[in-house]
């Protein structure tokens, strides 16, 4: 079997679930961990494959035609520039948070500065502003025991040095009493039950929900949890950033507003979508 009969394999095998751009990045994906680049792939596509090769194909392909994404496949999600170990217990990272970084990257380039990064799940943010803001002093939180052995291994995976808590944001002494911190970031689950429906299979059988969800008749719960640390653990003219559901932006701000945050605002993402609020102590 060479490497273009497996190609064929996996657009055929996928076409029910895949575009066959999105088919073509899995395969490539898949034949990464061989040391397989687009180059050697396009190279080498009329070779025959290895027996040990082909069962690494034949094994992936087992896991992806159940829809289960390939990240979690290869145990592995790219990011901001950095690879990161992700398993079921925690979210694979996403382009749009990607974004809520590289914005506070650009804000706060050179700032010795405290971090807290809540729901931290793989620990993609705060690896990502720890590796890029040699300076800062990054905290993370999350309340999931799973996940914070999988971000405390990216952390040292990515070489950089990260304070991890366990608990849950919406708890008022989840993190020090004393402490006080300069940013406080989120990504927190705020997509509505409703909106299940609309998702792909890929999400809703292998995610955790627990990471996603949020109830529709307090769908910004999580929100207020932030806004209330904001308040208590913010130094004077702290920031937060926020990833949000884009049908919130408004109701995100107006909230911010209420527990007396200033400066708030809507970013949008590259698609034109309500995606970050900031807000200011």
């Amino acid at each position: 079997m060479t490497i273009q009969d497996v190609k064929i394999e996996y657009q055929k095998e996928l076409a029910m679930l895949y575009e066959p751009k999105e088919i073509q990045s899995i395969f490539g994906l898949v034949a990464e961990d061989l040391g397989y680049t687009a180059t050697l792939l396009i190279q080498n596509q009329l070779c025959e494959l290895a027996p040990e090769q082909q069962r690494h194909f034949e094994n992936a392909l087992l896991r992806l035609r159940k829809a289960e994404p390939v990240q979690y496949v290869r145990g592995i999600a790219d990011f901001y520039g950095l690879q990161f170990k992700v398993t079921n217990s925690v979210l694979i990272p996403r382009p749009e948070t990607e974004e809520l970084v590289d914005l506070i990257i650009r804000k706060h380039t050179n700032q010795s500065i405290k971090i807290v990064d809540l729901g931290t799940g793989s620990g993609c943010i705060a690896i990502s502003l720890a590796k890029n803001l040699p300076k800062a002093d990054v905290s993370a939180l999350d309340i999931s025991p799973e996940a914070l052995k999988i971000a405390k291994k990216n952390a040292q995976q990515n070489e950089v040095k990260i304070r991890f808590f366990e608990g849950s944001m919406s708890e008022e002494d989840c993190l020090l009493n004393s402490e006080q911190f300069d940013i406080i970031v989120s990504n927190p689950p705020y997509v509505s039950n409703s909106e299940k429906q609309q998702m792909r299979p890929n999400v809703l059988d292998f995610e955790p929900q627990l990471a996603l969800f949020v109830d529709d008749t307090n769908p910004l719960c999580f929100y207020s949890a932030i806004a209330r640390l904001a308040v208590a653990k913010l130094a004077e003219g702290g920031c937060v950033y926020c990833e949000i559901n884009e049908q919130f932006g408004k109701e995100t701000v107006h909230l911010f507003e209420s527990y007396g945050l200033r400066e708030c605002e809507i970013v949008k993402d590259i698609f034109g979508k309500d995606r970050i609020v900031t807000a200011k102590k």
